[in-house]
């Protein structure tokens, strides 16, 4: 079990959304925070609302920029003392059919999904395993990690997440760190508009463009009614604090998980008689 009261964490995203959810569930436990969003609005409204609960600090920081990465963490440190809870939570709902994608979007999309992770993991694991102190990180990755939906660019990122954070599980222990990646459903958040605002453009006819408009009020109104930040928020500290690896916000992905398993092991060579 991992005690969070007094550690220090640091929260990519963590202003808005899931990553506000987290915040706010670890600030009523006791962490002090260091929050981290290219939302310099949010971020001063995270600090208003959390300041009376916990000590914390807020860093404007796009998680693709490795040495503004560094010179962030150097800051929480001098700020908070050593980080030893760590969420790589930042991401974008970032994507389009096959056919529009462009390097652009690729660059963008793995660059935050899957690069912000690996990026933190660079900048604060060696120093986690250096002070000794044991700690805990949580990776979100999404279902659609898990097993393959409609959205080649985002499945393809959270893939690499899962697939990273698996990786850690085998290697983190002896260092007392524990590991958990976080495989969210539907959860109330905004990410589909705060993406559509930042994001590359895709290579769209004007049909394709109606399309695309259509995709996103559709996801829109699929999130507004998921399960809210804060119910998140609390599954990730429930998670930490009992060292459980993969955080789940519903049963949504039930049914394709156990069709790709079963479609694994089916394709595997018979044994030799």
């Amino acid at each position: 079990m991992t005690e969070v009261r007094g550690r220090t964490a640091f929260i990519t995203g963590g202003a808005n959304g899931i990553g506000l959810g987290i915040a706010r569930a670890f600030a009523k436990a006791g962490a002090k925070l260091a929050i981290a969003d290219l939302d310099v609005a949010a971020l001063a409204r995270v600090k208003e609302e959390l300041q009376s609960i916990t000590q914390i600090e807020t860093y404007r920081l796009d998680v693709r920029d490795r040495a503004a990465y560094t010179a962030t963490a150097e800051a929480v440190e001098r700020a908070l003392g050593v980080v030893t809870l760590l969420f790589n939570n930042a991401g974008v709902a970032a994507g389009a059919p096959v056919e529009a994608m462009t390097y652009e979007l690729w660059d963008f999309g793995m660059g935050v999904n899957l690069g912000g992770v690996i990026n933190g993991i660079q900048t604060f694991l060696p120093k986690m395993i250096k002070h000794g102190q044991g700690g805990h990180v949580v990776n979100t990755a999404s279902g659609a990690g898990l097993a393959g939906v409609t959205a080649v660019l985002y499945t393809t990122a959270k893939f690499g997440v899962v697939g990273l954070s698996e990786s850690l599980e085998l290697e983190l222990p002896k260092h007392n760190i524990g590991i958990s990646v976080l495989c969210p459903g539907p959860v109330a958040t905004d990410i589909v508009d705060r993406t559509a605002g930042i994001a590359p453009k895709a290579s769209l006819s004007a049909e394709g463009e109606q399309k695309a408009a259509a995709a996103r009020a559709q996801a829109t109104a699929m999130l507004k009614i998921g399960v809210s930040i804060d119910a998140v928020g609390e599954r990730v500290l429930e998670a930490v604090r009992e060292n459980s690896f993969y955080i789940h916000t519903d049963r949504i992905m039930e049914e394709a998980i156990k069709q790709r398993t079963q479609a694994l092991l089916e394709a595997m060579p018979k044994e030799p008689a």
